[in-house]
């Protein structure tokens, strides 16, 4: 039987408590990458409506960023650029933002984070929104690229005669990419825990 914690309320927690509680964070930490894939595979023959399904949709993303030479990191967030539809369908970029955070460049996650806006400008009018909601970021660093993600890659998905490259080609990449958080609260601790 594992250890546990023997406090009721966490100002009560000893030292010893913390460390078994950081030893189970661990192991679950290590299983990430499997709940993610689990996760994307809940997208698979999801369509809402559009030409392909969800899982598809990402795949063909992913792909197109990949034989478009982005990096291995870029190819990831492009694969979970949407993973957060199932639980997110009204702010899905955010799931997805807020799962690779501790993981990617500022960058790759201002990108995923704001690409709902910035694909609006495909759809938004048809739905009587402003497809130039974008234009508010015009500023920012990133604005040209996510411009470019959108584009290129996410609004580009949705073909079902396209190279679709399979999860298990992409999965090495997003063990890769998920096996240590560059930034993170708990980075330090971990850090020690490991020392």
């Amino acid at each position: 039987m594992n250890a546990h914690a023997q406090f009721t309320h966490m100002e009560d927690g000893t030292a010893e408590d913390w460390r078994i509680i950081a030893q189970d964070f661990s192991q679950y930490a290590a299983q990430l990458p499997d709940r993610i894939l689990t996760h994307l595979k809940l997208l698979d023959g999801d369509f809402g409506g559009f030409p392909v399904d969800r899982l598809t949709h990402s795949l063909q993303t992913a792909t197109r960023a990949y034989r478009d030479g982005k990096d291995e990191e870029y190819v990831v967030c492009a694969l979970l650029h949407d993973i957060g539809d199932t639980l997110g369908s009204y702010n899905h970029p955010d799931i997805a933002a807020a799962m690779l955070k501790p993981f990617v460049s500022a960058e790759n996650h201002w990108m995923v984070e704001k690409h709902g806006i910035f694909q609006g400008y495909y759809f938004f009018h048809h739905l009587g929104m402003d497809r130039h909601l974008r234009e508010q970021f015009k500023d920012h660093p990133q604005y040209q690229a996510t411009i470019e993600f959108c584009a290129r890659y996410d609004a580009a998905a949705f073909d079902p005669q396209a190279e679709t490259l399979p999860l298990e080609f992409f999965e090495p990449m997003l063990r890769r990419v998920f096996a240590q958080p560059k930034q993170s609260i708990y980075k330090a601790a971990m850090e020690q825990n490991h020392s």
